[in-house]
Order: C-alpha cells, then sequence, then structure tokens
C-alpha cells in the first residue's frame, strides 16, 4: 500500500489552479506556509519519516509538495490538526485497531475507508465504528453528499448543516398540551369542578 501511495503522489500535478489538469495548488497565505514547515519539523522531531515531498517551492505564490509521512500513531503531533497537505501513513495489525487510531484524535469530522468486505463495511459505519460524523467507504473524506447532513464531532463540532433534519436548527422545540375538556383527569383525586365553572 505504501509504495502504490508513493506511485499516486508522484503524478500529483502542483501548479495555477486554474489551468487544466492541475490536482494541487497553493496554500492560501505564507503563514499556512510556515505551518507547513514548522509542522514537518515537529513530525521528524517526535519520530516521523517524510517518504515523498516535504519542501517549500520556490517562486510566487505558497506552494509546497504534498508530502507522505510514515509516522506512529501515539505522536503527539497526529493529534494536531494541521491544514496542509500532509498524509500520515500509521501502520496498524487490523480493523478493531486501525478504528481504535482514527477515533483516539479529538478531532471528528470525516473519515473514510476503503474495502471489499462487507463485514468490515458495516463494522466501520456500526455503533462500534467511525465516530466522525461524516463515516465514508470506497471515496474520499472531502465533501459531503448533497442530500446528507454535513458536521462533525468532538473538537470539530457537535450538530449538522443540510440534510433531511437542517429545519430543526431554524425552529425552538416545545411540548404542548391541550386540555380542551372540563375535568382534570390528572389531578389525583381532587375535585376542581367547581373553579372550572366559573371559568370563561
Amino acid at each position: 500500500m505504501k509504495q502504490r501511495l508513493l506511485s499516486v503522489y508522484k503524478q500529483i500535478k502542483i501548479a495555477d489552479p486554474l489551468k487544466e489538469g492541475t490536482l494541487c495548488g497553493p496554500l492560501h497565505t505564507k503563514s499556512a506556509v510556515k505551518e507547513y514547515s514548522e509542522g514537518l519539523k515537529t513530525i521528524q522531531s517526535q519520530g516521523g519519516k517524510i517518504l515523498f515531498g516535504g519542501k517549500v517551492l520556490a517562486g510566487p505564490g505558497n506552494f509546497v509538495e504534498p508530502t507522505l509521512v510514515e509516522i506512529n500513531h501515539d505522536a503527539p503531533i497526529v493529534k494536531t490538526e494541521l491544514f496542509v497537505p500532509i498524509t500520515y501513513i500509521i501502520k496498524c495489525n487490523n480493523l478493531e485497531e486501525a478504528i481504535q487510531y482514527n477515533n483516539e484524535v479529538p478531532q471528528g469530522l470525516s473519515s473514510a475507508m476503503f474495502t471489499n468486505n462487507q463485514a468490515n463495511i458495516f463494522e466501520w459505519i456500526g455503533p462500534l465504528g467511525s465516530d466522525c460524523g461524516l463515516v465514508n467507504v470506497n471515496i474520499g473524506t472531502s465533501g459531503a453528499e448533497i442530500g446528507g447532513a454535513f458536521g462533525g464531532e468532538k473538537e470539530t463540532g457537535g450538530g449538522r448543516e443540510s440534510g433531511s433534519d437542517s429545519w430543526k436548527q431554524y425552529m425552538a422545540r416545545r411540548t404542548c398540551t391541550l386540555n380542551y375538556s372540563k375535568v382534570l383527569p390528572l389531578a389525583q383525586g381532587v375535585d376542581f369542578s367547581a373553579i372550572l365553572e366559573h371559568q370563561p
């Protein structure tokens, strides 16, 4: 799998995002480039190994190389959300361990698993699977189905936008009970008839 990823990363075209065929454009700001560089230094200080990329590109714009990093799941930097093109490769022994590593980070927006095993699919999307707001199978983590509710869990939110329940966010939930009779059936034996007779 590592070699497959490396072969794919070598095909990524870095250029002006308005040009056809570009897969990776620039970062938004110089501070994002700084986050990228400092993040890689921290990764390496915590035992991470850069397998591909890792360079800030010279010239105009905030261009950097999409980067593959091999690192242990318990490195503290793994729990820090870097908004830069760095992908972690983390070894695990089985699906249960992979789910554990996925769920032990404080973020919980989106997750994805690639498999042809139906049993794995139901374990991944089930109550003991991924704890993210978006749980995908055989598709990436970016974006969301237009008819589905979008939102995360833990440090990346609680609640959803869009989807079939989105209207509930614009309303106040109330429980309303109307007794239109002349009796109080839950008055536990107390006779209120004299009072009720004088009500308009």
